[in-house]
């Protein structure tokens, strides 16, 4: 079970992987293929950085369906 704030509603890769315990090269690879979270381009136009974000419904999901990476 994982518990979070109710106030809490965008978590970041790396706290989903910590929540979770999937690494974070296979929440990605899971994420793009299941269409979970979202991402968030910040920066300038020369130097734009992404980050892939997870509301609390794809979290409930995640720590549902799939289990922590074993590696």
């Amino acid at each position: 079970m994982i518990t979070v704030k109710a106030s809490h509603k965008i978590f970041t890769c790396t706290e989903v992987a910590s929540l979770t315990g999937i690494c974070t090269g296979h929440l990605q690879n899971l994420v793009k293929r299941h269409r979970l979270g979202f991402i968030s381009r910040t920066g300038t136009l020369e130097n734009h950085a992404e980050q892939w974000l997870f509301t609390s419904h794809d979290l409930m999901v995640l720590a549902m369906l799939f289990q922590p990476c074993a590696h």
